[in-house]
């Protein structure tokens, strides 16, 4: 089996996985996750952070921005055409569906100044404890994180945290994976 029909096994494996994960299991789970994230010192360090505004099988966000987005300046992807590009959350009276996927996105000036961006926290389909990701298969993360140096921390289930994820040589590598039960990377 080749690479591409590899990772599409692995994102047919994850997706049978996750729709057994009752939303209040989601939720837990994500308690657990981002009780980790706020006691790690790369959080606890960092002022501006890109996060994203969850789907219904990824890892709930929604609460932890809604109650983050006044202590630090929380950044959101908004996908324009095959790019993502990146607005300030400044509560939700500033979100519209967005055009592509209908997840709701910022409005607003566009944020470039990536230097300032101290950590980019990052949905995927599957991770390793190599810190290896494999997000949907349309690139989005990949070329967004290609160009910044920041710390990226992946975030995921349980069920999403597998032996072995295949990987290209476009695909980045994150500094962190969390899951409810593993805090990858060195602080």
């Amino acid at each position: 089996m080749d690479l591409k029909e590899r990772k599409k096994e692995l994102r047919k494996l994850i997706r049978e996985r996750k729709k057994l994960l009752s939303m209040d299991n989601k939720n837990l789970q994500s308690e657990r996750i981002f009780s980790s994230v706020v006691n790690s010192s790369v959080y606890k360090n960092a002022n501006t952070i890109l996060l994203y505004w969850s789907m219904d099988d990824e890892v709930p966000t929604h609460d932890f921005i809604l109650s983050n987005y006044e202590t630090k300046t929380i950044l959101l992807p908004c996908v324009v055409g095959d790019d993502l590009v990146l607005r300030k959350f400044s509560g939700m009276q500033s979100m519209k569906a967005g055009e592509q996927f209908g997840i709701l996105e910022p409005t607003g000036e566009i944020f470039s100044d990536y230097e300032k961006i101290d950590l980019m926290i990052i949905p995927g389909v599957a991770f390793d404890r190599e810190k290896r990701r494999i997000g949907r298969g349309r690139g989005f993360y990949d070329r967004l994180l290609s160009v910044n140096q920041n710390k990226k921390m992946g975030i995921c289930f349980d069920c999403q945290l597998v032996e072995q994820v295949p990987v290209e040589e476009f695909d980045v590598k994150m500094d962190y994976v969390v899951s409810p039960d593993e805090f990858i990377g060195n602080e």
